[in-house]
Protein backbone atom coordinates (compact mmCIF):
# COMPACT_ATOMS: atom_id res chain seq x y z
CA UNK A 1 0.00 0.00 0.00
CA UNK A 2 1.51 3.37 -1.13
CA UNK A 3 1.46 6.19 1.63
CA UNK A 4 1.63 9.88 0.78
CA UNK A 5 4.50 12.65 1.61
CA UNK A 6 2.18 14.42 3.81
CA UNK A 7 0.86 10.90 5.65
CA UNK A 8 4.71 10.84 6.33
CA UNK A 9 4.67 14.56 7.68
CA UNK A 10 2.24 13.98 9.89
CA UNK A 11 3.57 10.59 11.27
CA UNK A 12 6.61 11.76 12.08
CA UNK A 13 4.33 15.00 14.08
CA UNK A 14 1.85 12.29 15.82
CA UNK A 15 5.05 10.44 17.69
CA UNK A 16 7.09 14.11 17.20
CA UNK A 17 10.29 12.90 15.82
CA UNK A 18 12.49 15.20 13.71
CA UNK A 19 13.46 14.28 10.21
CA UNK A 20 17.11 13.45 11.94
CA UNK A 21 14.94 10.76 14.36
CA UNK A 22 13.21 9.35 11.17
CA UNK A 23 16.42 9.07 8.90
CA UNK A 24 18.55 7.44 11.36
CA UNK A 25 15.08 4.96 12.06
CA UNK A 26 14.99 4.35 8.59
CA UNK A 27 18.46 3.67 7.53
CA UNK A 28 18.42 7.19 5.15
CA UNK A 29 19.31 10.05 4.47
CA UNK A 30 18.22 12.90 5.86
CA UNK A 31 17.86 14.75 2.20
CA UNK A 32 16.18 11.86 1.50
CA UNK A 33 13.61 12.32 4.16
CA UNK A 34 13.27 16.17 3.17
CA UNK A 35 13.13 15.15 -0.93
CA UNK A 36 10.34 13.24 -0.24
CA UNK A 37 8.86 15.13 2.38
CA UNK A 38 9.30 18.42 -0.19
CA UNK A 39 6.71 16.91 -2.62
CA UNK A 40 3.11 16.15 -2.56
CA UNK A 41 1.27 12.95 -3.28
CA UNK A 42 2.71 9.87 -3.60
CA UNK A 43 6.60 9.98 -3.48
CA UNK A 44 7.88 8.83 -7.12
CA UNK A 45 8.58 4.81 -7.88
CA UNK A 46 12.62 6.10 -7.70
CA UNK A 47 12.01 6.28 -3.93
CA UNK A 48 9.79 3.09 -3.42
CA UNK A 49 12.72 1.91 -1.69
CA UNK A 50 13.02 4.59 0.66
CA UNK A 51 10.03 5.11 0.81
CA UNK A 52 9.23 1.69 2.34
CA UNK A 53 11.91 1.89 4.91
CA UNK A 54 10.33 5.17 6.13
CA UNK A 55 6.93 3.34 6.55
CA UNK A 56 8.41 0.11 8.41
CA UNK A 57 10.18 2.87 10.67
CA UNK A 58 7.01 4.76 11.28
CA UNK A 59 5.06 1.72 12.11
CA UNK A 60 7.34 0.06 14.20
CA UNK A 61 7.36 3.17 16.23
CA UNK A 62 3.82 2.82 16.51
CA UNK A 63 2.53 4.56 13.44
CA UNK A 64 -0.82 3.34 12.02
CA UNK A 65 -1.43 4.52 7.81
CA UNK A 66 -5.00 4.38 7.48
CA UNK A 67 -7.01 5.55 4.26
CA UNK A 68 -5.60 5.29 0.75
CA UNK A 69 -3.74 8.02 -0.94
CA UNK A 70 -6.96 8.49 -3.19
CA UNK A 71 -9.12 8.09 -0.28
CA UNK A 72 -8.78 9.67 3.29
CA UNK A 73 -5.72 9.04 3.62
CA UNK A 74 -4.29 9.72 7.31
CA UNK A 75 -2.31 8.61 10.41
CA UNK A 76 -3.31 7.38 13.88
CA UNK A 77 -1.32 5.53 16.82
CA UNK A 78 -1.45 1.73 17.21
CA UNK A 79 -1.20 2.23 20.27
CA UNK A 80 0.60 4.78 23.03
CA UNK A 81 4.15 5.04 22.42
CA UNK A 82 7.08 7.38 23.31
CA UNK A 83 8.85 10.20 21.07
CA UNK A 84 11.92 9.53 20.13
CA UNK A 85 13.58 11.91 22.02
CA UNK A 86 12.14 10.41 24.77
CA UNK A 87 13.00 6.87 24.34
CA UNK A 88 17.01 7.93 23.75
CA UNK A 89 16.65 9.67 26.85
CA UNK A 90 16.13 6.74 28.67
CA UNK A 91 18.68 4.97 26.84
CA UNK A 92 21.04 7.14 27.53
CA UNK A 93 20.84 7.24 31.02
Amino acid sequence: MSITSEQIRAAKAIIRWSGEDLAKAAGVSLSSIRRIEAVSGIPKAQNMRTVLAIRAALEAAGVDFIGSPDDRPGVRLKSAVLPATAVQSLLND
